[in-house]
């Protein structure tokens, strides 16, 4: 008898336990991925929106740079090919579509503008060398526009969901220390949303560098392809005048 006594009152006093094990208010929160944002603080989802953005901006940022630097470079080549294969600058200003190209303009204006020292040959080829790099210098800046937001993206993210998950973790212990107890339902939800605010971190960081690198190489390429496109062109110039052939254009 007194051993059905002693079970009872175990069963007893292990019966509130169970009911809160089972109660509601301790099953963990839903941990998917639009529930932890819901249930994350509101410096958390501000964080996380941010993210968001700034990943949205570099697929953006890729897609047109990507889409640009095709164009520039196919345009560039087909400049280039044409070019090396003339003998004077001359027949570079009588084909209408090289004409147009910024570089055969630079040079034809440049020696209009020295058309009474084309002995000099070396200073006029000096000073055409100085209008290309000139425009090679704001081709540059051109074509990097955009690409150094990628960088600051690839730099700062980390950091960014860092902060979220340093606040995610703050909430964690703060919600340990009200409640008083370690159960996964008090610190299932800090522990979700500093994860989530990580995880996006190197989400927005990891394509916003390997972009970043993609078009450093390619902008280099670019300007390499201009840069022998414009000795190509010098080289015409100088054929010119080591024959005194030189035609200044006219207006």
């Amino acid at each position: 008898m007194g051993h059905v006594l002693k079970s009872v009152a175990i069963a007893v006093l292990l019966a509130p336990a169970a009911a809160a094990a089972a109660s509601p208010s301790t099953i963990p929160v839903e941990l998917s991925v639009g529930g932890m944002f819901a249930q994350a603080d509101w410096i958390v989802k501000l964080v996380i929106i941010g993210l968001i953005i700034a990943s949205l901006v570099s697929w953006t940022i890729f897609i047109a740079k990507l889409s640009e630097l095709r164009k520039a470079m196919a345009a560039e080549r087909v400049v280039h090919r044409q070019v090396a294969s003339l003998r004077s600058l001359e027949d570079a200003s009588s084909d209408p579509a090289l004409s147009q190209t910024v570089l055969v303009q630079e040079a034809a204006t440049e020696l209009a503008l020295s058309a009474d020292a084309l002995q000099d040959g070396d200073g006029v080829k000096e000073r055409i060398v100085s209008r290309f790099e000139r425009y090679e210098a704001a081709l540059s800046r051109k074509m990097t526009r955009g690409v150094n937001i990628l960088a600051t993206i690839g730099a700062t993210a980390p950091f960014v969901g860092l902060f979220g998950t340093v606040w995610g973790i703050m909430n964690s212990f703060i919600g340990i220390a009200e409640k008083q107890t370690t159960n996964l339902a008090v610190v299932a939800p800090g522990i979700a949303e500093a994860l989530l605010a990580t995880a996006l971190g190197l989400v927005a960081a990891i394509p916003a560098v390997v972009m970043y690198n993609h078009f450093s190489r390619q902008i280099s390429a670019y300007r390499a392809l201009v840069s022998d496109t414009a000795a190509a062109i010098l080289r015409l110039v100088s054929r010119d005048l080591s024959r005194g052939t030189v035609k200044i254009k006219k207006d």
